[in-house]
C-alpha cells in the first residue's frame, strides 16, 4: 500500500485543507479537482497551472491513484463493463449504459453486499469492504477516460456521461460518509458538474440513514421495492425484517417533502410466479397511492444458480397495465448489456466474501 495520501478521496473542501496544511493558498485545491476530474489528469507534472516547486512537492506526498481496469467489454448494444482491481484480491464492475439522449454510467459503492437479496447475484456472493472515495469516484475517472472524453472537444464540454446512478454493486446507504463525499464532487462545478437530479442514490430501504441523507443531500432517490407486501418483502429484500415497507416509504416520502415535482423511482424485479400476478399489482397500487413515484419494472436478468426465472413478457405487460390503470407513472426498463453479464442483478466482480456465505462467481 502506498503511504501517499489519494487526491481522488478529498472533496474540494477536503483539498483546501490539505493546501492549507501545505502552507499553501486555498484556490489551489480548484486547480487541483479540475485537472483531477475535469481533465483526466494522474500526473502533477502536467497540472501547468501549478508552479514547478508545487508540483515536486505534490509528487513527495500526493498521488493520484484509480482502480486498475482488469477486463473492458464491450456489449452487441453499446453497453460497456469494466472490472477493476483494488486489493488482496478483490475486484468490482461498473456499467456504462448508451441511450439517445444521455449516458449512464452504474457504480459500485461497496465489494459485494451485505443485504442478501434472493434475486440479486452481488447480494449472493458476499461482503468484503465498504469502497473508498477513490474507488467510487475512482470509477467515473475510469470510465470517462476509457470512453474517450474530451472535454475540450470543438471547444466545448461535450459529456459522454451524463447520469451517474448508485445502482452497482453494494449498498451505497451502509457506506454513507464515502457515498455523500461522491456525490459532493459529482455535483461540485470544478469537478465533474452534475445536475443533483442526474446523479440517483438507490437503497434497499436503509431507514436511519435515508433520513440522514435528507439532511445532507437532496440528489435523486430509487428503492429497491420488488414486492408489494411485507411476507414477499421479507424473503426477497431481508433488511425488509428491519424496516418494513411502512417504514421505508414514509422515509422516501420525507425525503422528497417540500417539492411537489420530485418522486421516488421504484425498482421492481419480475419474477415469474413470485411478484408479477395480477393482484400484485394492485397490491402495489395500493402501496403507493400516497408516495409521489414512478415505477420502473424490470425484467429478471438471470445468473448461475439461481432460483429464479424472468416474467414473460405477456405478464409484464399485464402487470403494467395495473400499475397504469391504478394512476402510477410505470415503465419497463429494457435489458442492456445482458450478452456481457451487466444487466441489472447481475455485477458480482470478485469478492473476498468476509460473511462466509457467498458463491464467489466470476461472470465477467
Amino acid at each position: 500500500m502506498s503511504s501517499k495520501v489519494n487526491l481522488l478521496n478529498f472533496t474540494r473542501a477536503d483539498m483546501e485543507v490539505f493546501f492549507a496544511e501545505m502552507g499553501e493558498k486555498a484556490f489551489r485545491a480548484n486547480q487541483v479537482i479540475q485537472w483531477m476530474h475535469q481533465y483526466g489528469v494522474d500526473n502533477f507534472d502536467a497540472m501547468t497551472n501549478l508552479s514547478k516547486s508545487l508540483r515536486a512537492k505534490l509528487e513527495d506526498v500526493a498521488e493520484i491513484r484509480t482502480p486498475e481496469v482488469l477486463i473492458d467489454q464491450a456489449s452487441v448494444d453499446g453497453t460497456h463493463k469494466w472490472l477493476l482491481k483494488l486489493d488482496s484480491g478483490n475486484s468490482i464492475e461498473t456499467v456504462f449504459i448508451p441511450e439517445k439522449n444521455r449516458g449512464t454510467l452504474c457504480i459500485s459503492s461497496q465489494v459485494g453486499c451485505a443485504l442478501e437479496c434472493s434475486f440479486c447475484s452481488t447480494g449472493q456472493q458476499g461482503f468484503n469492504r465498504n469502497l473508498t472515495v477513490a474507488e467510487i469516484i475512482g470509477q467515473v475517472w475510469v470510465a470517462n477516460k476509457a470512453l474517450g472524453w474530451d472535454p475540450m472537444a470543438n471547444g466545448k464540454r461535450e459529456r459522454i456521461i451524463s447520469n451517474v446512478v448508485f445502482m452497482g454493486m453494494g449498498e451505497p446507504l451502509l457506506n454513507f460518509d464515502c457515498t455523500v463525499k461522491t456525490i459532493e464532487i459529482l455535483v461540485d462545478d470544478f469537478a465533474y458538474g452534475l445536475s443533483k437530479r442526474r446523479v440517483t442514490v438507490s437503497t434497499s430501504g436503509v431507514v436511519p440513514a435515508l433520513l440522514r441523507l435528507k439532511e445532507v443531500s437532496d440528489v435523486a432517490l430509487a428503492l429497491s421495492l420488488h414486492a408489494p407486501n411485507d411476507e414477499l418483502r421479507d424473503v426477497l429484500v431481508p433488511i425488509n425484517k428491519k424496516y418494513p415497507l411502512d417504514k421505508v416509504l414514509g422515509a422516501c416520502k420525507d425525503y422528497i417533502s417540500g417539492d411537489t415535482r420530485r418522486k421516488v423511482t421504484i425498482e421492481y424485479v419480475m419474477l415469474e410466479g413470485v411478484n408479477d400476478s395480477v393482484a400484485h399489482a394492485r397490491q402495489l397500487v395500493k402501496v403507493l397511492k400516497d408516495v409521489p413515484s414512478k415505477v420502473n419494472l424490470i425484467p429478471f436478468n438471470p445468473f448461475p444458480k439461481t432460483q429464479y426465472k424472468r416474467s414473460s413478457d405477456e405478464a409484464i405487460v399485464r402487470f403494467r397495465d395495473v400499475l397504469i390503470k391504478g394512476g402510477l407513472i410505470t415503465l419497463t426498463r429494457r435489458t442492456r448489456g445482458d450478452d456481457i453479464d451487466a444487466a441489472c442483478g447481475q455485477l458480482v466482480g470478485i469478492v473476498m466474501d468476509k460473511t462466509k456465505r457467498g458463491l464467489n462467481v466470476d461472470n465477467s
